[in-house]
């Protein structure tokens, strides 16, 4: 009996924004809008961390919460027939089978799936929050709170918008010239995902020339930071005016790399949690 061939979800989910990208859209500048509050949950109440809820943002449910088969079974509830599972997946770390005391763990990547509880029937009230009206002055406050704690050296003026690693500092246009705060925020933090990447707090490559696959790859980390952060936020940010001339490099480094969407997401996923711990508890919370 011949196995079904293993599932690749990272070049599905490539595929899928590849796709997009050649029709102009950056998906993970879209995406966040269908959910209430912003962040995909798990049944405990804790939200998915990197590509996984970026690949459940894109899934059109507006319910936060997502479970397993197993999960909605074991409290009584039931998947509805023909309900189709979202697939996401976990990295775990393994040792060889074999008695080797110097081999060397190894990583893995399971793929699973997950349910919106939309899909499900027989869950309990707890499951089916209501969303929590914010005014649009109310979320704009919460951003420029945000931005503000990080305490970055953000200055403003001129038509641009970018990070000097050398002078660590971030420039930005004046507030005015953006279309409207939550424009003005989505870039600030797209530039304070940069920012984070300084030798002194997460040392990435930023040594890198326009143009470049590891530019290119630099950008999609500040872009996905931005997605999360913005989700996180309630903001529904619009692509930048520069958006166009990175595409065709995206779409590079994608076709030639299956992972690097995972990569991006892994990579912004600490910048969330680095901007995240520059932020008093309360406003984290109110956030």
């Amino acid at each position: 009996m011949s196995r079904s061939p293993k599932r690749d979800l990272e070049q599905e989910i490539t595929n899928k924004i590849i796709a997009q990208l050649e029709q102009g859209v950056a998906p993970w500048r879209k995406s966040w809008a269908s959910i209430d509050g912003g962040l995909a949950l798990r049944e405990n109440g804790q939200p998915y961390r990197g590509w996984n809820q970026f690949i459940l943002s894109m899934s059109g449910y507006s319910n936060p919460y997502w479970m397993t088969y197993k999960h909605a079974e074991s409290i009584g509830a039931q998947v509805r027939g023909g309900e189709k599972g979202t697939a996401i997946s976990f990295w775990g770390k393994a040792k060889p089978k074999k008695n080797d005391p110097d081999a060397k763990p190894f990583m893995f990547m399971k793929v699973y799936s997950v349910f919106n509880v939309d899909q499900i029937d027989g869950l309990p009230e707890k499951f089916y929050p209501q969303p929590v009206e914010r005014t649009q002055i109310e979320r704009d406050q919460a951003a420029e709170e945000y931005i503000y704690e990080c305490k970055a050296d953000i200055r403003w003026g001129g038509g641009r918008a970018f990070y000097i690693p050398s002078e660590d500092r971030i420039q930005l246009p004046a507030i005015d010239d953006f279309e409207d705060y939550a424009a003005y925020a989505g870039t600030a933090i797209h530039e304070l995902a940069h920012w984070t990447g300084a030798a002194h707090r997460l040392d990435r490559n930023l040594k890198t020339g326009h143009g470049t696959k590891d530019y290119a790859r630099e950008e999609l980390v500040a872009e996905c930071s931005a997605a999360l952060i913005c989700g996180h936020l309630g903001l529904e940010i619009e692509p930048r005016e520069d958006h166009a001339a990175y595409l065709s490099h995206w779409l590079e480094v994608l076709r030639e790399d299956k992972s690097a969407i995972r990569k991006a997401f892994s990579q912004a996923q600490k910048v969330v949690d680095f901007l995240d711990d520059l932020q008093p508890a309360e406003l984290e919370a109110a956030a």
